[in-house]
């Protein structure tokens, strides 16, 4: 076993977008382990969007990621140690290990490393379809959205890990389901493979009255329910075609992650309209992942959630492809591969 980790930290913040140089790669020792820890080899990274956010020092839902640390990020792995009798060596595990090869855990705090079963469910899924991005599209989708046999749900940043498990999750419920995604490619995942009823290309409409018009011609009775991730000029589309009592779910703001401004430009349509729009951060409802996680692995085990993988290939590269992720290359879930 290496007794080197290698580990990305945050050494600067972003002003504007961020780049290659707020990171730096840095190799640290493999501390002896005390009783009740665990030594977890990373296999695969989590990149996500709520990383931008917080390598800001500016107030918001959670706290700023700290300078000279590694960064913050969901992993799954293996245990290659352990002095803790709840977890042996060769157990495949998923916790928030951050942006580094190895993770030292602590593993008598509850709920600081969870082990998974790669049965049915392939391990890399658990950062996706049947981890934090999957509970965050299911309750959105289940817990504010709410959509009825025949509703229309549209969704933003649809080819993504959240957006493409919300459009799914509505299908099973027997609504419609409208994706916004960025290029023709995207567009066809989203309606073959996801089995969306329709996607819009955003790039093929750059003005609101443009994306307003595609939305009125995919959603003919109206929109009753928004999963948003992006904001900006596709929430003021979303908002000139909602039905009356529609709701809104707020999961991401990816439009002003460097800082624009991105104000409404038809507010008072949430009145006129009686809309419910409501902000959420998953890991502040912990009380229904379990139920959300099962529905999650069943469907995938069998099949009938399908989701797609960008994986760059080790941690140096990580950097890079989170700015990608920022910039929307990615196509599905963006991991980076650590072994």
């Amino acid at each position: 076993m290496s007794q080197v980790n290698r580990q990305i930290h945050l050494v600067s913040r972003p002003t504007g977008e961020a780049g290659t140089d707020n990171f730096k790669l840095v190799e640290q020792p493999i501390p002896e382990l005390a009783d009740g820890q665990v030594l977890v080899r990373n296999h695969f990274l989590s990149l996500d969007p709520y990383m931008r956010g917080r390598m800001n020092e500016s107030k918001s839902y959670a706290v700023p990621q700290p300078l000279n640390a590694v960064m913050i990020g969901g992993t799954v792995g293996e245990v290659v140690a352990s002095k803790n009798a709840h977890f042996a060596v060769g157990d495949k595990v998923v916790g928030m290990g951050g942006w580094q090869e190895y993770q030292l855990v602590d593993a008598n705090q509850r709920g600081v490393l969870q082990k998974v079963d790669t049965t049915h469910v392939p391990l890399s899924a658990y950062l996706g379809a049947v981890g934090m991005p999957g509970v965050t599209a299911w309750y959105g989708l289940v817990k504010i959205i709410d959509p009825k046999p025949g509703q229309t749900v549209v969704v933003s940043a649809a080819s993504g890990a959240v957006g493409g498990a919300v459009g799914q999750l509505a299908k099973v419920r027997g609504a419609r389901a409208v994706g916004i995604a960025g290029g023709a490619d995207k567009c066809r995942y989203v309606v073959e493979e996801l089995g969306f009823d329709a996607c819009i290309d955003y790039k093929q409409h750059t003005d609101l009255k443009s994306l307003s018009a595609a939305l009125k011609a995919e959603c003919p009775d109206g929109i009753d329910g928004h999963f948003e991730n992006v904001g900006g000029m596709i929430l003021d589309a979303v908002l000139l075609r909602a039905n009356a009592f529609s709701r809104v779910a707020m999961c991401g703001m990816i439009a002003g992650y460097n800082g624009e401004p991105i104000p409404l430009t038809y507010p008072q349509l949430i009145l006129t309209n009686r809309m419910k729009v409501e902000g959420f951060i998953v890991s502040e409802h912990m009380e229904v992942w379990p139920e959300a996680l099962k529905e999650l692995g069943t469907l995938v085990a069998t099949a009938k959630l399908k989701f797609r993988e960008s994986v760059a290939q080790g941690l140096e590269n990580a950097p890079e492809a989170f700015l990608g992720l920022l910039k929307g290359r990615n196509f599905g879930k963006q991991l980076v591969k650590l072994v």
